[in-house]
């Protein structure tokens, strides 16, 4: 059988068994081996690691479509885990946009990825309603005419963009789920009750949660008890590495030891792991 449609079957079936799955973000091959190593049944990319990683800012059209398809390729080939892509706002205004985006990116091998109503204009950040479900329609509809089950993800940025109208943003997955799409998201939840109400709005479809947020302190545990059935960690994993990367790097310059060793990975482990 072909290993997509066989990774595509497994990622299907994570969301609907019981209870929540933790689906961590790589952003190169060398952290998704990583996260493999550890035992984690998918793997999502991240935009802003990405972005992080190669000098540039998140979520300002700093980073191409070419770009980031070329990083979902690396992702999807240092395992043999299900992957899904973030793909922002796939790349266009337009629907038609959107759908050749996703086609595009689940030719490389991905089996799940995301469109979100963020329109990366700074003048006008989230698209309006009717655009915002057309352009899901069209996400679906190429999705739906892959020859395996792609699990599409709608997101609503209103949270992540000041917009703090929690009504619209309901109304919005709501709109969204009601327009085919697999999974649901409204990135930005920081408390129970706004994780049960969007859970509830858009039953029995699956919901993902990002966590590694500052302030946020659910567990998988609580998440799987308000019904959620992903939980992802956006960019938190690529800033908890630069983090260290930077508090090393900090006390060298400044104090001029190098005890930051003491922590790093083994070279042998790791060298061991990138052999595999």
């Amino acid at each position: 059988m072909d290993s997509q449609l066989l990774r595509a079957q497994l990622f299907k079936s994570l969301h609907e068994r019981e209870g929540a799955f933790v689906i961590p973000n790589p952003w190169d091959a060398g952290s998704a081996k990583l996260l493999a190593s550890l035992g984690f049944e998918a793997l999502a990319t991240t935009s802003a690691g990405l972005a992080f990683t190669l000098g540039r800012a998140d979520a300002e059209g700093a980073v191409s479509r070419q770009e980031t398809l070329d990083n979902v390729a690396a992702i999807v080939n240092a395992t043999a885990l299900p992957v899904a892509a973030d793909l922002e706002n796939c790349f266009s205004d337009s629907p038609e946009g959107c759908a050749d985006t996703i086609l595009k990116a689940a030719a490389l091998g991905i089996v799940g990825g995301s469109i979100e109503d963020a329109s990366g204009h700074a003048d006008n950040p989230i698209y309006a309603f009717e655009l915002s479900v057309e352009r899901v329609k069209a996400a679906v509809a190429a999705a739906r005419s892959l020859p395996f089950p792609f699990m599409l993800t709608a997101r609503a940025e209103n949270l992540l963009h000041g917009r703090l109208d929690f009504a619209d943003t309901l109304r919005r997955i709501e709109a969204y789920a009601e327009a085919g799409a697999d999974v649901l998201f409204a990135p930005g939840l920081r408390t129970r009750d706004e994780v049960i109400a969007v859970v509830r709005a858009v039953a029995p479809r699956p919901v993902n949660v990002i966590m590694g947020l500052s302030g946020v302190t659910l567990s998988v545990a609580d998440l799987s008890a308000c019904g959620v059935k992903r939980i992802s960690v956006g960019s938190s994993l690529a800033r908890a590495a630069l983090g260290g990367f930077y508090r090393a790097a900090q006390e060298i310059s400044q104090h001029g030891t190098f005890t930051y060793g003491q922590e790093a990975l083994p070279f042998a482990q790791l060298n061991t792991l990138f052999s595999a």
